[in-house]
């Protein structure tokens, strides 16, 4: 699916939208039918609410479908309204916090599996910036998106950023050294964001 810079923008106002008229009615919004037939392919997604300006301990609220289980604009209608209701590490959005939210959209390829004959390979296998990650081992799993290593400062090599994968899959950090029992995947995103609450959308440049 080829999103535009165009497609970013109606799809962030579209889960700011979303959100706000959920909080305001407790009803969920009518899906406008350009939004539903232009973007009815089926893609995972995250939505993402920071606090704004953006500092460290930004972040307000993420949720998102890995896998293309619905067409895009369900999936940025149900992950966007989780995002601000049911992120378990924080209460629910306010509206009135949504003045000082800014939106981010993150479109989803489908994960590959990064296969390697010792662990140290992995370093040939992701990009930072680029790639986000997806650790699973038995019923744990992790994702992290791509721009969370380079983010607020950060500057973390590959084995940090798989390291923190692990943790947020309730994993030791050094889990994904063992190959055979830890899966790696990793994937590319697509994101959008408002430069400020409900100002200009732009394309979120990482990794260049």
């Amino acid at each position: 699916m080829e999103i535009t810079l165009a497609d970013g923008q109606k799809l962030v106002a579209f889960a700011r939208n979303n959100i706000e008229y959920y909080l305001k009615t407790k009803k969920n919004i009518d899906i406008p039918n350009d939004i539903r037939n232009k973007y009815a392919d089926k893609a995972g997604a995250f939505v993402t609410l920071n606090k704004y300006p953006k500092r460290d301990n930004a972040l307000r609220g993420c949720i998102g479908y890995i896998l293309p289980y619905y067409p895009l604009w369900e999936t940025i209608s149900k992950v966007s309204l989780s995002a601000a209701l049911d992120d378990p590490r924080f209460p629910p959005v306010k509206l009135s916090e949504m003045d000082h939210l800014v939106v981010e959209v993150s479109v989803l390829t489908v994960p590959e599996e990064i296969s390697v004959e010792k662990p140290e390979d992995y370093e040939q296998h992701i990009k930072i910036g680029r790639d986000g990650l997806i650790i699973t081992r038995g019923w744990r799993r992790g994702l992290l998106l791509p721009q969370v290593p380079i983010e607020y400062g950060r500057n973390w090599d590959v084995f940090t950023f798989l390291g923190h994968t692990c943790m947020k899959a309730g994993l030791q950090p050094e889990a994904w050294r063992d190959i055979k029992k830890t899966k790696v995947e990793r994937f590319t995103a697509i994101i959008f964001e408002e430069e400020s609450p409900r100002g200009k959308v732009v394309q979120k440049k990482i990794g260049e």
